[in-house]
């Protein structure tokens, strides 16, 4: 296997080509976690791996509970299978919120404030009452609470990572929050090994073929936490070494060495997930795809490589999408590009402008 390969596998793994899968909510599952602080472009990442999909179907199953969007695994928001959001926030919380510390410290938010606010939280929300971040920062402003700067975020993320809140239903184009409790279902706690085991497990079968440091990256987990759930879960991944890397991966699945093109949202898991990001970015076109302060574009990927980018904008009932190419294409793959590129507006019930 070369790394071109290792691309096309990843494409397979990630679900972007022959998925099994037939609801968001597996998509989301299978992942284990999708970056989503971009969240419409985070709707489109599970829709461009349910091509019969919508932009309303799967914001209705966030609404439902199915999807939980959250922070969880890094200071970022994630998508996370609503089954799945206890054992995980249980195993990664504590180390975003070592990550938050200082600036919690900075704005003289200490313990005793967190535990004053997420009290008032609890109160707010109590018996399946569902608000907006600006409706809750505007009652703890009456308690004397300082909300300014980054202290509403600041103060919902760790309500977040201590298990109270989570997403309730959108309401005005603004999320709510609701209780954790009030909102999923209990589940069964893991023991600090099973999470660990299954958040590899999942990272791997999903991902693969990945590096331990690209877990490392994904999961936010220490050094030795990482080494110690690959090594629970190593008997069930095969392995391989390209220049001196070690990738694992799980081969149950066929690998297609298949044409494809598709149009990623920015921040997809395809590219943002690794630490090492060359089996599909070449190291000169990088810096066009995505900045140094972690900003990452939308991409054209065609044969599981990137070779241009995409932008949107909104005119009545269309959305008109400039394309951007690394390199000179024929135009025979142009057409393909373009023929592809109307996945998008098909997703947002929308007609698709070229440019």
């Amino acid at each position: 296997m070369t790394i071109d390969d290792i691309a096309k596998y990843r494409l397979i793994n990630q679900q972007l080509r022959a998925t099994q899968l037939t609801t968001h909510h597996e998509v989301v599952s299978c992942l284990g976690a999708m970056q989503a602080q971009d969240y419409a472009m985070a709707k489109w990442a599970i829709g461009i791996r349910q091509p019969t999909t919508t932009d309303n179907a799967i914001e209705q199953a966030i609404n439902n509970g199915n999807i939980i969007r959250t922070h969880i695994l890094r200071p970022t928001w994630h998508f996370v299978a609503a089954e799945d959001i206890r054992w995980m926030l249980a195993l990664t919380s504590p180390h975003v919120k070592t990550i938050n510390n200082s600036a919690c410290k900075r704005l003289d938010l200490d313990k005793d404030i967190l535990v004053r606010c997420n009290n008032i939280i609890e109160k707010l929300l109590r018996d399946n009452k569902q608000l907006t971040r600006p409706e809750i920062m505007a009652e703890l402003s009456k308690k004397k609470i300082p909300t300014n700067d980054i202290r509403a975020a600041l103060i919902m993320m760790n309500a977040e990572l201590e298990g109270l809140v989570c997403n309730g239903i959108i309401r005005d184009k603004q999320f709510t929050y609701a209780l954790l409790d009030e909102r999923i279902k209990p589940t069964r706690p893991f023991t600090k090994e099973e999470a660990l085991a299954a958040l590899a497990k999942r990272y791997f079968n999903s991902h693969g073929p990945a590096t331990l440091q690209d877990f490392i990256w994904w999961s936010g987990l220490s050094i030795s936490h990482a080494k110690l759930a690959l090594e629970l879960i190593k008997s069930i991944l095969s392995s391989l070494q390209i220049d001196e890397q070690i990738y694992w991966f799980n081969d149950s699945i066929p690998y297609q060495n298949t044409e494809s093109t598709h149009f990623l949202p920015a921040f997809d898991e395809l590219i943002i997930s690794y630490k090492n990001r060359t089996a599909v970015i070449p190291l000169e076109h990088q810096s066009k795809a995505f900045t140094n302060n972690g900003i990452f574009k939308p991409t054209i990927l065609s044969n599981g490589k990137v070779i241009g980018t995409w932008k949107r904008s909104f005119k009545k009932d269309a959305v008109i999408m400039e394309l951007s190419y690394f390199n000179s294409i024929k135009k025979t793959e142009r057409q393909i590009i373009a023929d592809t590129a109307k996945q998008y507006g098909n997703f947002l019930d929308m007609e698709t402008i070229i440019r």
